[in-house]
């Protein structure tokens, strides 16, 4: 989690871009993503330099070319505020818009980055502003991938405090738990549709580049692959379009199809049964009208809710055989006052294979929302197939669970989840009063395919032994006598 130093920097740089008349939270972070990305070139550049200096061979692929180097953070933060805001308006902005384009000029239509970069706007409104951010800025080490994921954490936690678009970001580390649980492989086409800041696709590109570099960069073809075809996400909002796709590309991964659409409006028959592996965390707060809800979702279930909704997008998303790691609110779990609610529970049992259910508490997503959330693990068959559902009891997640998340490294569970998910075969000889165990199917379904754990655990209580009411009389009497008493003492003192 964020620092406190790193937390005031953000804080300072806020209140300037405001005071400076940059009031709309989404485009303060849009503006500060840029410079941040710009900041980020320039250290990958650096250390290219570095390589070949050390190799005593000419820059691969430079980000920058010699006369590009006027362009480079390191050299337009040590000019004059006047300089600079010329500088990165009418030339750095306009060279970001450009990374990409090769593919455009050679008649390939450019990258997903090139295409959400035009729409692009330098919002700096003071030369003073400008080197006041930058100024700030640049003591932020953007090398480490946690830093980045910090601030973005903590600019996200802004919007959703200045209550605008609902935007927040899921923990990296449960989206880290639910990349390794789902395994990704080369093989995969992975598919986030509410992706926002594209986080659970780069947990999953860095997992792929971490236990699979060598089949995804064997030959040009691999290569290709893993940057053009492996990952998609989608979203219907062109800042978090453009953030996405920034953060992608500092990550390594150079055209990924990352779009505007409305996922629950539009459906393409293109998309259906194209991923092998969806990974998200969709809004789940509201409702939709029938006419603006996309026909198909509504065949496989009717409802207005989008927390069913998305569950049903991603049930026609998947390919048969595929697999998905996705956040549901509790309420999908165990209500019954609406019909659809039990009528996706017992496609998921019944019509698909659900493997995992693990229960998240209260506090994981604060200070953003303090809702009960859980872990859906299935995999889609249109034949069936749950056996026995594996449900984890998940208490505590490295963090306190209250607004300020502060760091308790020695009280997670997340390893313990990942150790038993892996060696989940195992789970069937534990009982019910342990954190974790199996649920058969046909239990679940005389629990009207309820899923939430609380169901199906059991709760141990110990005794509790206490003295005779004698015993304790005797012990009140004794120390009223030792209090009357020192009332005595105190009252001679004072005469």
């Amino acid at each position: 989690m964020i620092n406190g130093e790193l937390k005031s920097r953000i804080d300072s740089i806020w209140n300037t871009m405001w005071s400076g008349g940059v009031s709309n939270p989404l485009s303060v972070i849009e503006q500060l993503t840029y410079l941040l990305f710009i900041k980020r070139l320039d250290e990958l550049h650096t250390l290219k330099e570095a390589k070949a200096a050390r190799t005593k061979k000419p820059i691969g692929e430079p980000v920058f070319t010699a006369d590009q180097d006027k362009l480079r953070w390191s050299r337009f933060k040590e000019s004059a505020p006047e300089q600079m805001f010329e500088t990165v308006r009418d030339g750095v902005f306009p060279f970001m818009k450009t990374l990409g384009q090769k593919g455009e000029a050679d008649g390939e239509g450019g990258t997903t980055y090139t295409h959400h970069m035009k729409d692009a706007l330098f919002m700096m409104p003071t030369a003073r502003v400008l080197a006041n951010v930058v100024d700030q800025l640049d003591s932020i080490d953007m090398s480490d991938r946690d830093t980045k994921g910090d601030l973005y954490e903590y600019m996200l936690g802004k919007i959703a405090a200045a209550g605008q678009n609902g935007q927040f970001r899921t923990p990296r580390h449960i989206i880290k738990l639910m990349v390794d649980m789902t395994a990704p492989t080369p093989k995969d086409v992975i598919c986030d549709p509410a992706c926002g800041t594209a986080g659970f696709l780069i947990a999953a590109s860095e997992h792929l580049v971490e236990h699979h570099s060598d089949t995804i960069y064997k030959d040009t073809k691999a290569r290709r692959r893993f940057n053009e075809d492996t990952f998609h996400g989608y979203d219907f909002d062109s800042t978090m379009l453009r953030i996405g796709s920034m953060n992608m590309l500092l990550h390594g991964v150079e055209n990924p199809d990352i779009r505007y659409k409305d996922s629950l409006a539009q459906t393409d028959d293109d998309e259906a049964e194209k991923y092998s592996l969806v990974l998200a965390n969709p809004p789940f707060a509201g409702s939709l009208d029938y006419e603006s809800t996309a026909k198909d979702l509504q065949q496989i279930v009717k409802t207005k809710k989008t927390e069913l909704l998305f569950l049903a997008l991603f049930l026609r998303l998947l390919q048969p055989g595929g697999r998905a790691a996705v956040i549901v609110p509790d309420g999908v779990l165990f209500k019954s006052n609406e019909k659809a609610f039990k009528v996706l529970r017992t496609i998921l049992v019944e019509d698909q294979r659900l493997e995992a259910v693990i229960s998240m508490p209260p506090g994981v997503f604060q200070p953003y929302s303090n809702v009960s959330t859980a872990i859906l693990l299935f995999t889609k068959t249109n034949s069936g197939g749950t056996d026995d559902v594996w449900f984890y009891d998940m208490r505590a997640d490295g963090f306190s669970l209250d607004d300020k998340r502060t760091p308790q490294p020695d009280n997670s569970d997340l390893p313990d989840i990942l150790a038993r998910w892996q060696e989940r075969g195992a789970e069937g000889q534990r009982a019910r009063t342990d954190q974790s165990f199996l649920v058969p199917k046909s239990e679940i379904a005389d629990n009207d395919y309820g899923l939430s754990i609380n169901r199906y655990k059991e709760v141990e209580y110990e005794v509790a032994e206490y003295d005779p009411p004698k015993v304790i009389l005797e012990r009140l009497a004794r120390l009223e006598e030792e209090i009357a008493t020192g009332r005595k003492e105190l009252e001679g003192l004072l005469r």
